[in-house]
């Protein structure tokens, strides 16, 4: 049985709100990484310096433990998104899966939290693992706002994704590509966190010596990948809404946080990523991943078009069943699709 229109906006609504839970809870972890506070608990997991609430805190100390504080106060509100879920929705329904799978990452991700302290890959850690734990942090962090934002839309009546044919890749490809970039940027961000320049022309010096170590030449990539990706949504975003005027709401809300993102980028660098710029950065960057994700679900859910003499027809309508054709899609440079859905 499926929930009332009122049921399903009242579940989408709590769900939105898990997922601003969820950004603030990774903007708090942006904030330990960005003031070297990761070792404020020492290497005390879940205790922080080996009491449940520290006494005589010092900054450090007080950042990490909010932010551990946060991370504990949303296992409950993601717990009663998985029950509602499971008391709104029918089998099978996809606000469900969204919803479990919310929780699953939730501890993963304070899993992940809890070895880059035990493990030491906090505070002044130089390292070169200390990146492939950032970018497991990352891409599990990617994870978990997405499924909340996935469970508010599918909550609130719109169809679930069909991943099949080029507009599948295509989707794939763009989520794969703005990940890639996120990873960039957050390597970036602790090469200025952990090098920081004095002027904008000694950190430009600073990327293009061979001495330099190897944090501080990552972070040249950075606004390269950026530039390219960039160009990539914006294109994407552009021919989905030419194509597929269903497609206008979510696209222009990518194409929006895009060149917002890009200023905010390039602020950041001439400011030399302060601290609260790069909080802001990393939210705007969250809300182009958000965006996207919205837009690539709203994508798949659409029925196939059909070219038909020169003009593509939606799947459906009197021409395309004339026609008996088969292909169509939405996609940057798509040409066919399988048959409409049943």
């Amino acid at each position: 049985m499926q929930p009332s229109t009122i049921a399903s906006r009242r579940f989408a609504a709590y769900a939105w709100g898990v997922l601003a839970l969820n950004l603030a809870v990774v903007l708090g972890g942006a904030l330990v990484r960005a003031t070297g506070s990761g070792a404020g608990c020492g290497n005390n997991w879940p205790r922080c310096n080996g009491q449940v609430i520290p006494t005589s805190p010092t900054v450090h100390t007080l950042i990490e433990f909010t932010h551990r504080a946060m991370t504990g106060a949303d296992v409950p509100i993601v717990a009663l998104l998985v029950f509602w879920a499971f008391r709104a929705f029918p089998k099978r329904h996809p606000a469900r899966a969204a919803a479990v799978l919310s929780a699953l990452f939730l501890v993963t991700e304070a899993l992940i939290g809890a070895g880059l302290v035990v493990f030491d890959q906090v505070a002044q850690n130089a390292s070169p693992s200390r990146a492939w734990w950032l970018s497991g942090h990352f891409l599990n962090t990617l994870t978990l706002l997405a499924l909340p934002a996935l469970a508010a839309w599918w909550g609130a009546g719109h169809p679930p994704p069909r991943f099949r044919g080029r507009p599948a890749v295509t989707a794939a490809g763009s989520l794969a590509a703005l990940a890639f970039l996120g990873i960039s940027g957050v390597i970036a961000a602790l090469g200025d966190t952990l090098y920081p320049s004095v002027s904008l022309g000694a950190g430009l010096a600073q990327d293009f010596s061979a001495t330099a170590n190897f944090w501080v030449r990552l972070r040249l990539f950075h606004p390269m990948i950026a530039a390219g990706v960039g160009i990539w949504l914006v294109y994407y975003a552009l021919s989905g809404m030419a194509r597929r005027p269903e497609l206008r709401p979510p696209a222009l809300a990518l194409l929006a946080v895009v060149v917002v993102q890009v200023a905010a980028g390039a602020i950041n660098l001439v400011l030399l990523a302060p601290v609260w710029m790069q909080i802001l950065h990393l939210l705007l960057a969250d809300l182009v991943w958000i965006a996207l994700v919205i837009l690539c679900a709203e994508a798949l859910s659409l029925p196939p078009e059909l070219p038909v003499d020169g003009a593509v027809q939606p799947a459906g309508s009197p021409i395309r069943a004339r026609a008996g054709a088969t292909g169509g899609s939405f996609g940057p440079g798509s040409k066919g699709a399988p048959a409409p859905r049943g």
